[in-house]
């Protein structure tokens, strides 16, 4: 009804907006809106923005007024149902009252009913505070007295330097009880005590940590100088092994039958168990690891190390452990300038080799302490620290023996700490860059040695009244030539040069290989024989030189020189066996190679002071042909008296020289000899001293030349066949010449295949002189008589010279 009557009243309004414009059309637009509920923003914005508001306040009260009528009859049509209502209220109104009254006495007999319940309920409630406040007493005495026993326990453990487990007590109550402790001066006690014992733990756990790097620096030196010590004593115990096997090997070499075998038994008692001593558990509290009788112990450091890891400074004590090793390992690079490095080298090796044994151990069973980087790190600057002070010191020594001294004691080392995985190529390096400098000094060493050995020989034949001298001076160098022992007293072909000789050249063998030994490098019997052959070459071999050059001044003691040089080359022999036995090279590679005699410098000297001095005597007798009758008209049967004094002295030679000489010596001492005594009958005939000679002459030396061949010939006893037939061919010169003035047809000496055949040995310029001294024609017994026929052989003796003149 109510909308019906809007209506209509809206309807006349929008008819008589037949005559007016926009200002109807905005009135007609807001009422609608205003009917509708829709918002009016738009109509208030618009007549501001118009600058029109009045007219909108005037369409708003014209709408207003508008609805009042609309208003009134509303309130009419409802105003009797208002009316009903208010009656309805005044008699509910009543009802109320009485229903209160009625409440009110149900109240007061649940009251008087109630009392006695209230009173037990009051006095349930007080009882059951009380209950629960007993109850919560109990609780909190339980707290305080376990906050109590912890306390107990953890003064305890500290009392008995039970310092982990006062630490854990102290954590526990703490992270368990500190947040529920009901006692306020008991929670205010723990909140200042459990700070201090954690510092007291701190501070105790550190002290003994510094005292435990205190003490593992004097365990160190130790650890290092045991560890050393074993691996010599295995070195020494492989090298006994090694010569064993080369004594074996040189008995199979010698004689299969005399092979002798036995079992080598092998004890492995080091202590360190190849650098690792067992661990029996790592336990973190209480762990102890004695390492043996090498009192090792590392249990403060995992004490320590376990404790700061529990309150929570695990990182910092691994950086303050790592700082303090290296400020350790730095202080122990310190060489000492009060004593030489000779004496302080095993102790400065020894500390660095001690460190990182320990820092293997804390490296595997130290729980991360310090990593494998780490350790790394502090040996390559150990490695390079210790290669300096090498160089420094090995650039200052001049003694051979001390450089030995050292680099056996740095291989040592490399040996002992490769077996803990470190890496000692750097140090071996070093040592092989000094190789020839060690070599330089030995050599120098070993000059010395020979001058001295030399200088003090007397050039006579050992006497060896003993067994053991024997064979300390014989079979020590293989110099025998029977395996038979001789009887004593035994005169050695040799004088004590030779022995004296042959030590300092073994004693340079061995200290050549002990210190390419263990030197990195596996094959080293090539260097070995290089330095031997330059010893042997440049310093035996120039010092036997001199010596013979300046020293020798008698023929005795010129043969006993050229016999040591038979005996040494014996020894030359043994030299390079023995050096590739050392070097553990087979016997039978070695034997193949073939090599020169290195002292055939002096061997040469040897025998041709030994020739020149017996030149001189042959020259003393030889001197004697200038009796020889070279007018003679009859030949001499017995010889010349200059050869019977030759062959006396040269039987005598023969027969001392046989007792000093060996065969070859002889030999070819004797072939230089007769090719001299030739050379000077030779030179007699083509000398001034002769101005002429008969044929009876000539022939008379022919029985010379012949006695001589015979002495050559006799000594087929002691030569062979070839031998002899070349110490005979010594005279050939002067056989020769013989031959050709004795010849029926001396122009033969024109045709090349006879004289090639015949007299290879002369020189046609001396046969000129030698022939023209025959052919002298003022000699009436030369050939033929005065007034008769020419006889054919001077015929061609002076087509020969004819022949030998035009050639020349």
């Amino acid at each position: 009804m109510q909308s019906m009557k809007s209506r209509r009243r809206v309807t006349p309004l929008d008819g008589s907006s037949n005559g007016d414009s926009a200002d109807k059309q905005d009135q007609l637009f807001l009422s609608s809106a205003i009917s509708n509920g829709e918002d009016l923003s738009p109509f208030i914005r618009k007549a501001f923005t118009t600058g029109k508001p009045d007219t909108l306040l005037h369409h708003l009260r014209q709408f207003a007024r508008s609805k009042e009528s609309e208003i009134e009859e509303v309130c009419k049509a409802h105003y009797q149902d208002f009316i009903l209502a208010v009656d309805d209220l005044r008699s509910l109104l009543s009802e109320v009252e009485s229903l209160k009254s009625s409440l009110y006495l149900s109240n007061s007999h649940l009251q008087s009913v109630a009392q006695p319940l209230l009173s037990s309920l009051d006095s349930f409630i007080e009882t059951r505070n009380v209950s629960t406040n007993i109850l919560l007493c109990l609780r909190s005495l339980k707290i305080c007295l376990q906050v109590i026993d912890l306390c107990a326990r953890a003064n305890a453990y500290l009392k008995n330097d039970n310092l982990y487990l006062a630490l854990k007590s102290a954590d526990k109550i703490e992270r368990s009880f500190l947040k529920i402790t009901p006692s306020v001066t008991l929670k205010r006690m723990l909140e200042k005590q459990i700070p201090a014992i954690r510092a007291f733990v701190e501070k105790k756990t550190n002290k003994e940590f510094g005292d435990w790097l205190v003490q593992i620096r004097i365990v160190s030196r130790n650890l290092g100088q045991v560890a050393i010590g074993q691996a010599s004593s295995a070195r020494q115990q492989e090298e006994e092994l090694r010569m064993k096997q080369r004594q074996a090997e040189e008995q199979s070499r010698l004689s299969v039958r005399d092979c002798v075998y036995s079992l080598q038994s092998e004890d492995d008692g080091l202590d360190l168990n190849d650098g690792d001593v067992i661990d029996h558990g790592h336990q973190k509290e209480g762990f102890s690891e004695g390492g043996g009788n090498l009192g090792f112990d590392l249990t403060p450091l995992y004490r320590a190390s376990h404790i700061h890891q529990t309150l929570g400074l695990e990182d910092r004590f691994k950086q303050y452990y790592f700082e303090n090793r290296k400020l350790q390992l730095t202080s122990d690079f310190q060489v000492s300038s009060m004593s030489p490095f000779l004496e302080s080298h095993q102790t400065f090796f020894a500390q660095i080799a001690g460190f990182f044994i320990v820092e293997d151990r804390v490296l595997r069973t130290g729980g991360g302490l310090i990593s494998k980087w780490e350790v790394e790190n502090l040996w390559d600057m150990a490695v390079s620290k210790m290669c300096s002070v090498l160089e420094d010191q090995f650039s200052r020594m001049q003694t051979a023996s001390h450089l030995l001294l050292i680099k056996d004691y740095v291989s040592l080392l490399g040996v002992s700490l490769r077996r803990y995985g470190y890496a000692v190529d750097a140090l071996l390096d070093v040592l092989c860059k000094h190789r020839d400098k060690y070599h330089e000094l030995l050599l120098a060493d070993c000059r010395k040695q020979i001058s001295d050995a030399l200088s003090a020989d007397k050039f006579e034949q050992m006497l060896m009244k003993k067994e053991y001298e024997y064979s300390m001076n014989v079979l020590a160098f293989q110099l025998q030539t029977s395996d038979i022992i001789p009887a004593f007293p035994y005169v050695a072909p040799f004088s004590s040069t030779v022995p004296d000789s042959c030590r300092i050249v073994r004693s340079f063998i061995e200290d050549s290989v002990s210190f390419m030994s263990y030197g990195g490098q596996l094959d080293f019997y090539d260097l070995v024989k290089k330095y031997l052959d330059r010893l042997l070459s440049e310093v035996l071999d120039e010092a036997l030189v001199k010596l013979i050059n300046s020293s020798i001044h008698g023929v005795s003691q010129a043969m006993q020189v050229a016999a040591n040089m038979t005996v040494l080359e014996r020894a030359c022999d043994f030299f390079f066996r023995h050096a590739a036995q050392l070097s553990g090279v087979p016997l039978r590679m070695a034997e193949r190679v073939k090599r020169q005699f290195p002292l055939k410098n002096a061997r040469d000297a040897a025998e041709d002071i030994l020739s020149g001095m017996l030149k001189v005597k042959i020259d003393g007798f030889m001197s004697l042909i200038d009796n020889v009758n070279w007018m003679a008209d009859e030949t001499l049967q017995g010889g010349n008296e200059y050869v019977n004094e030759v062959l006396i002295y040269l039987e005598t030679l023969v027969s001392t020289a046989q007792q000093i000489l060996p065969v070859p010596v002889l030999w070819r001492v004797l072939q230089d000899v007769l090719s001299h005594i030739s050379e000077t009958i030779v030179a007699a005939l083509a000398g001034d001293s002769v101005k002429r000679f008969t044929v009876n002459a000539i022939m008379g030396i022919d029985v010379d030349v012949r006695l001589l061949e015979s002495f050559a010939e006799n000594q087929a006893a002691v030569l062979s066949d070839a031998d002899t037939s070349q110490l005979k061919s010594a005279l050939a010169e002067s056989r020769q010449m013989i031959n050709l003035l004795l010849s029926h047809s001396p122009e033969n000496f024109l045709n090349p295949v006879i004289r090639e055949r015949s007299y290879s040995a002369l020189d046609y310029r001396k046969v000129v002189i030698v022939s023209e001294k025959l052919r002298d024609p003022a000699d009436r017994s030369f050939f033929t008589a005065r007034g008769a026929r020419q006889n054919p052989k001077k015929k061609s003796l002076d087509t020969l010279i004819k022949r030998l003149k035009e050639v020349s």
